[in-house]
């Protein structure tokens, strides 16, 4: 069945048969460098790329840094890593709106001169004392019909830095009384006495987003200007600016942003976790920044699948953050290694499995690919289990290691408890004594008894010591955005969110493994080598994502009311 045609797609096509553009389709990716980009950023990455890829058109990538207070060097070059690890490329089309800061100057310039812009002494309160409300009006400004000179005087005094912040503004002079409120003279040029990331000190008055934000698209000749929900009511006061200068006009169509579960997408909040210690920097594995995924483990692959698997949509609504776990786990079922790994350990020891003896047991690197092969793991008479995998008293449907059992051990022998050591002080568990059965090995019981449960194990004597980061949501509610008027909405940060597991033991052939490498832990998980912590001398293991979705079930049994 052909895929449906999303209504973006729909509207291309349509120009494309009229000759619209010259039959060009070009678009762009104009990220702010004032933070990280995240997961909502990938949507509109995938989006503008792909589109044109299907149409063998262009897409530009552009650093919109107009606000010198909050842009540097670092978030740009996060940005450009964080595109080319999505697996795009804007070959030579790098642009940035400081770019054009001259082009910017001359365009407010022609406006001024076409009595279509004027120089307001009004300061930020007293213009928004007279914008107006939904249901009244706006008041005009004292200072609105300045002649043409008094405004280009006054404009070039800005520019030469002789007034300080917020002594004046440069503004549009379109209609006080519009219905949209936007359109009642915006601002187009603030004094700012900063000095920009890229331009330096040269200008001392910088142009507002939405002024700068259409000229970009028009300067680069962008044919189809992609943008979120939020920017549907400013495309009025773009079609003016553009049409007032007489420019290239691309064609603004929105989509709808992405809103995810049990995650914060606003990238002023995301900084307030960074600066106030709530997480452990913009690449935290907890963030939903590109940068946090991939380092807890995340692939391309499996981000732009759930971009492709959300779709476009005209309409805001919340997608539940399973389905970009899931995404997740179809990619690394197919491509991950499995490793046996054991994160809360037992000691077991086999008792009649010879003393100083080694064995090399064959195990498969992932049935869901044979070119992956196998590998050796070593398998000896002490080893480790989990301790969740045996109960001294088993529970109803616990099918487990207990006293009196048998189990498999995966890929190698069938063990029985046989006896429980504990502690004499404080009567805790401090190893467990096993058989084993010699003709069982990898396979059944020649007599044709069978067991209940294969447990995951490694040689207490070749197993590597790894750190084991277990994560959850960085929130417990599933919309952290809406909280009452008030209350803070870090409240509702999960406390649970990480824990550290120090000693944990990992069967010898991830030695080596290099930073990002990703495995299932089996019946554990998928984790990954995390890309700052871990080293030769320490291995860190960030957990990905769980083998099912464990949080779905504990939010519904958290729900259900208590008899």
């Amino acid at each position: 069945m052909a895929q449906s045609r999303n209504f973006i797609q729909e509207i291309i096509d349509k120009d494309l048969e009229k000759g619209k553009n010259d039959g060009r389709v070009h678009t762009r990716f104009p990220p702010e460098p004032n933070g990280y980009l995240h997961i909502g950023h990938a949507k509109a990455i995938c989006l503008n790329f792909t589109i044109a890829q299907e149409y063998k058109g262009l897409c530009n990538l552009r650093m919109d840094d107009t606000d010198p207070t909050k842009e540097n060097m670092e978030y740009v070059r996060a940005i450009e890593g964080d595109v080319r690890w999505l697996g795009f490329d804007w070959q030579d089309r790098f642009y940035y709106a400081s770019d054009y800061f001259d082009q910017f100057y001359q365009r407010a310039v022609e406006l001024i001169k076409k009595g279509k812009a004027y120089v307001d002494d009004l300061s930020p309160e007293q213009i928004r004392e007279y914008r107006g409300t939904l249901t009244e009006p706006g008041r005009e400004s004292p200072h609105r019909d300045r002649s043409v000179e008094e405004n280009l005087d006054l404009f070039t005094r800005m520019k030469e830095g002789e007034f300080a912040e917020g002594e004046k503004v440069l503004r549009a002079k379109i209609d006080m009384a519009s219905a949209h409120i936007i359109m009642r003279d915006p601002a187009i040029y603030r004094i700012r006495q900063a000095s920009h990331y890229r331009s330096g000190d040269k200008w001392c008055i910088y142009p507002m987003y939405d002024f700068a934000h259409c000229l970009e698209d028009s300067i680069e000749r962008i044919t189809h200007s992609l943008c979120t929900l939020e920017f549907e009511n400013n495309r009025p006061l773009y079609d003016w600016f553009l049409g007032q200068l007489g420019v290239h006009h691309p064609q603004q169509i929105e989509f709808a942003r992405l809103n995810l579960s049990y995650t914060i997408l606003s990238k002023r909040k995301l900084l307030e976790l960074v600066e106030g210690g709530y997480v452990r920097g913009w690449d935290d594995p907890r963030m939903p920044t590109i940068s946090g995924l991939k380092r807890r483990g995340y692939t391309p692959d499996s981000i732009r699948s759930f971009c492709s698997r959300i779709g476009i949509a005209k309409f805001n609504s919340t997608i539940d953050v399973a389905v970009l776990e899931n995404c997740l786990r179809e990619d690394l079922n197919k491509s991950a290694q499995r490793v046996m790994a054991v994160l809360r350990p037992l000691r077991i020891v086999i008792t009649n499995y010879p003393e100083g003896k080694t064995e090399q047991l064959d195990c498969i690197n992932n049935p869901e690919d044979e070119a992956m092969g196998t590998r050796k793991v070593p398998f000896s008479r002490e080893l480790y289990i989990e301790q969740d995998d045996f109960q001294e008293v088993p529970q109803k449907k616990f099918y487990r290691l207990a006293p009196g059992r048998e189990v498999r051990l995966r890929y190698a022998y069938f063990i029985k408890c046989e006896k429980v050591i504990k502690d004499e002080k404080t009567g805790e568990i401090k190893e467990i004594h096993c058989s084993y059965d010699p003709a069982t090995k990898g396979g059944d019981a020649p007599d044709g008894r069978k067991v209940k449960a294969t447990l995951h194990w490694v040689s207490a004597k070749d197993a590597l010591c790894a750190e084991v980061r277990l994560y959850e949501h960085l929130f417990t509610k599933e919309n952290p955005d809406d909280v009452p008027e008030g209350v803070d909405w870090k409240q509702g940060l999960n406390p649970e969110s990480i824990k550290v597991i120090e000693k944990c033991y990992i069967e010898p052939s991830v030695k080596g493994a290099k930073s990002g490498s990703r495995y299932q832990f089996e019946r554990l998980g998928y984790f990954c080598v995390d890309a700052l912590d871990s080293s030769e001398e320490r291995l860190v293991f960030n957990r990905t994502v769980t083998l099912k979705d464990t949080w779905a079930k504990i939010q519904r049994m958290a729900a259900k009311p208590r008899p």
